[in-house]
């Protein structure tokens, strides 16, 4: 069991707080026995600060001591091959064992701020990231000895994982022997095929022997499942808004409670719950044996967006002390 977080931000709130409360969150999931913690990349959303990963990891890193920390992911088209593999050689320099690198293919934000970053349109292509994940890892690797060496980076590589939503990267991991991560949190359709792929392609590595998958969820857990239906309104307008053009910081569950929701938005929020896992200890449970049981998965990783810092660390320890030790993987 392992934790995606994205910084949440609070209408009423700051980015600054929304990373202290992140921190918050890492120390306390560590004390819970989580194996990762992982904070995702995303640009131009009002309601997410984990837009620099490799930033906010080191200062995660400095405010823990045995969690595994990583990006969950790095958007690699946005980025030069040798920026990222700095960055993340410095993370494993300074905190051997401990870095994740997760990688995903899309920019995680709009085309005009995906532009913005990379300056250029080369290489924001899905069909450039074959050949720019080849350069990162020999980057990491130094393989192909080239003019070119990264330090940090040459030898200071961090545990390196294909992130995806879709069957692209899923075939792309099985084919190198990497641990895959599929994106069902905002992704369910997709979720059975996707491993599928990476299992059938699977070939073994100098990384893995066998198949590596995990399924990153939705999960509120509350005492109550009326309780954790309340708690997850938020984020359920949050994604209506962003998927609208109208992306805003999480507003209370009495401003979700009391949106004037169309017919047509909330069949769009209960789609995007479908799958996930919302309500007391006992329905979590259930809700996460069922997708253990569909998905055959290695590890979960939670994702929990609620409005109170508080509500989410309570979710996350009612799943540790009340959900966890009675999940079991088939096969």
């Amino acid at each position: 069991m392992s934790v995606l977080d994205l910084a949440p931000v609070a209408a009423t709130g700051s980015a600054g707080e929304a990373l202290r409360y992140t921190t918050e969150l890492a120390r306390r999931t560590e004390e819970l026995g989580y194996r990762r913690f992982w904070v995702a990349e995303h640009h131009n959303m009002p309601a997410i600060a984990s837009s620099a990963p490799a930033v906010l990891l080191a200062h995660l890193a400095a405010n823990t001591s045995t969690i595994r920390l990583g990006s969950g992911g790095v958007m690699l088209p946005n980025h030069a091959p040798l920026v990222v593999a700095e960055q993340f050689g410095t993370l494993e320099a300074l905190h051997p064992g401990r870095i994740d690198l997760g990688i995903g293919r899309a920019p995680g934000t709009d085309q005009v701020t995906a532009l913005a970053l990379r300056r250029t349109m080369e290489g924001l292509s899905a069909e450039h990231f074959p050949r720019e994940l080849a350069d990162l890892m020999n980057y990491f690797s130094g393989a192909e000895p080239g003019p070119i060496t990264a330090t940090p980076g040459r030898g200071q590589s961090p545990q390196v994982w294909l992130l995806g939503s879709s069957g692209f990267s899923a075939q792309l991991a099985g084919l190198l022997g990497l641990p895959f991560s599929f994106a069902h949190h905002f992704s369910s359709q997709n979720t059975i095929p996707a491993l599928q792929l990476y299992r059938q392609n699977f070939r073994p590595s100098q990384w893995l022997d066998r198949p590596y998958a995990m399924v990153a969820v939705n999960a509120v857990c509350a005492e109550t499942d009326e309780q954790a239906e309340w708690l997850a309104g938020p984020a359920g307008l949050s994604f209506l808004k962003l998927r609208s053009g109208r992306p805003e910081p999480l507003v209370t569950p009495e401003e979700a409670a009391a949106y004037p929701y169309s017919e047509f938005e909330r069949e769009f929020v209960a789609q995007r719950r479908d799958g996930q896992a919302t309500g007391s200890p006992e329905t979590v449970a259930r809700q996460l044996g069922q997708l253990l049981e569909r998905t055959g998965a290695d590890e979960l990783m939670l994702t929990t967006m609620v409005y109170d810092v508080a509500d989410r660390i309570r979710s996350f320890e009612l799943i540790a002390e009340k959900v966890a030790g009675g999940l079991r993987r088939e096969g």
